[in-house]
């Protein structure tokens, strides 16, 4: 499989609060150990001989560009003013070659491993997820907070890298879309695919992996989690103590 990376480096309506403390317009701009964040996961992806192209999606293309590493493989455009819209819109565009890979600029210890680990595993299905157990991150980082999806049998953390394999998995972004911008019609979304499905995730009655099937078959779709080999992958920056907590593993200090 070759697919084409996209890489989501676009700013919530009002900024960033932590873009603002490093005094820099995008958060894909905060320096880490010395370089813009939005470097490393793009380095990392063209080190990966299942990435063709790479797409580098942002409001302001003028100022990422001039940043990112010289290469044919690599193009900035212009993203929308959401995650969900962006992708969709993404998706309706003739030239896109299929599958995607979609990751973020804020992935700033994204390796190629982690890429190829994931792409492995992800092969053949319509929509895969990223995901790392917790009790994996706690043994490798008992200090990092993170937020936690709850199932039986575990709670996961997401690591920012998600496949979509085809543009049959456009019906689930008009569902994401629907729900993006107000986090409460979240239990809305999980009782339109079914009462079952519904208390399974409310009640923690199923595992992750009965969880997103279930939710697949609802869709038609053949949806996957992939529990990611490395824990790090669920190490992301988004607040202080992550910047911090990133820069000290990439000097060896955590």
């Amino acid at each position: 499989m070759r697919c084409t990376a996209i890489v989501l480096a676009g700013s919530r309506p009002g900024g960033d609060a932590l873009a603002k403390a490093h005094g820099t317009p995008l958060k894909a701009l905060i320096p880490v150990a010395g370089e813009p964040m939005v470097k490393r996961p793009v380095q990392a992806l063209l080190a990966c001989t299942q990435v063709g192209r790479i797409r580098v999606l942002t409001q302001q293309p003028d100022r990422l560009e001039p940043v990112l590493q010289s290469d044919e493989r690599v193009a900035v455009e212009q993203s929308g003013s959401t995650i969900a819209a962006t992708l969709e819109a993404f998706c309706f565009d003739g030239s896109v070659e299929w599958p995607l890979l979609v990751t973020t600029a804020d992935h700033a210890l994204l390796t190629s491993d982690m890429v190829d680990d994931f792409l492995s595993r992800a092969s053949g299905a319509d929509i895969a997820i990223g995901l790392v157990e917790k009790r994996a991150l706690m043994k490798r980082l008992p200090q990092s907070e993170r937020t936690w999806l709850k199932f039986r049998g575990g709670s996961y953390s997401g690591a920012n890298l998600f496949l979509l394999g085809s543009p049959k998995v456009l019906p689930a972004l008009e569902l994401w879309r629907s729900v993006e911008q107000d986090r409460k019609r979240t239990w809305r979304l999980l009782w339109m695919l079914g009462p079952a499905t519904f208390a399974g995730a409310a009640l923690r009655l199923r595992t992750l992996h009965h969880t997103v099937d279930r939710i697949g078959r609802k869709l038609g779709l053949n949806t996957r989690a992939i529990e990611l080999t490395d824990p790090l992958a669920a190490v992301d920056v988004d607040k202080p103590a992550d910047h911090a907590l990133v820069e000290a593993i990439l000097e060896g200090r955590a």
